[in-house]
């Protein structure tokens, strides 16, 4: 792992954690200031706690227990007066707890203080790769799909399909909620989005995205050409760059690989060796991947070899957008 981009990471972690516990005891110095019964449950429930710890560390036995016992029925009751006193003032029950980010590690960065959390090891892959497109996750999620600006209407000889595209849509939004949900599932296919340009491919991965960084699966989302010239110049990078060989090797671990926009990119030999690469070491590991792209199956069959359009069709559930350009209906709109 880039030692440096480590150092970082932690640092914005010391940083937010730190600034959870100071806002939190600042509600509490102020709830104190302005409510003196609150403050005497507080001092209550401190000497309490400070003499459990003592009969922890001295007593023995059953006296040890029996004591330990009783005092940690005194506790609660102080906890249940507290709460009664959080909703007497219209407070909410975690008004004093720390607003922890990720609830996983509260912001420590580690679970139980020894496994990595997933939100530590998602912030190292956005810094690795600058994915700026994951600042997009918040506005595009399950949540804000808006499905009203697919057309209801059928025609056949237009889209190819019986369906209109809203009940296309509807299907493919479907396929993609079951996809997050059996993410690691072996037997769930991967996912090839095809279909013209403001048609929904982008925005569902986004979907997708939020929603597997939200179930702590790491995810790496990057442009087909971005990618491409990111890992050929990783490839021939020197072993002393330490930041180019994490960006090759995640390529092939991260849970979730993203690659919008395929066919976008420049051809030559070295890109279509690492296309294939990047598929068939992924489908060996079982690691999941979804690849968006503007071309028909056609196209891209006569851009990309046998090698790599085998494992698309065997290993990918083929989901076609079709329909109006989404972007351009919305700039009319607004």
């Amino acid at each position: 792992m880039n030692l440096s981009i480590y150092k970082e990471v932690q640092r914005e972690y010391d940083l937010k954690r730190q600034k959870a516990l100071l806002d939190s005891d600042r509600r509490k110095e102020m709830l104190a200031l302005d409510e003196p019964k609150f403050n005497e449950l507080v001092e209550k429930k401190n000497k309490l706690a400070l003499e459990l710890s003592r009969i922890v560390l001295k007593s023995k036995g059953i006296e040890k227990e029996v004591a330990k016992e009783n005092l940690e029925i005194k506790l609660n009751e102080i906890e249940e007066d507290i709460k009664k006193f959080m909703r007497s003032r219209d407070l909410p029950e975690d008004y004093l707890s720390p607003r922890f980010e990720c609830k996983r590690c509260n912001d420590t960065g580690y679970i139980n203080g020894e496994i990595r959390c997933s939100c530590f090891t998602q912030k190292i892959v956005n810094l690795t790769y600058k994915q700026n497109n994951m600042l997009k996750l918040k506005d595009e999620n399950f949540n804000t799909f808006d499905i009203g600006y697919f057309s209801n209407k059928k025609d056949k000889e237009k889209y190819g399909s019986d369906k209109s595209p809203l009940e296309n849509i509807e299907d493919i939004k479907r396929i993609s909620i079951s996809f997050c949900k059996n993410l690691l599932d072996p037997k769930q296919k991967n996912l090839l989005f095809v279909g013209k340009a403001g048609t929904g491919k982008t925005f569902m991965s986004s979907c997708i995205a939020n929603e597997a960084i939200n179930s702590g699966y790491t995810v790496l989302y990057q442009t087909a050409p971005l990618l491409m010239d990111m890992l050929i110049e990783a490839k021939f990078a020197s072993l002393k760059d330490e930041l180019k060989k994490e960006q090759y090797e995640r390529v092939f671990d991260v849970e979730l690989l993203i690659i919008d926009d395929l066919g976008t990119e420049n051809i030559n030999n070295y890109k279509f060796t690492e296309l294939f690469n990047i598929i068939n070491t992924r489908l060996l590991k079982d690691k999941k991947t979804i690849i968006s792209t503007n071309l028909s199956l056609s196209d891209l069959a006569s851009e990309y070899d046998d090698r790599v359009m085998s494992r698309l069709i065997g290993n990918y559930t083929i989901c076609r957008f079709f329909g109006e350009d989404i972007r351009l209906k919305k700039k009319k709109m607004n």
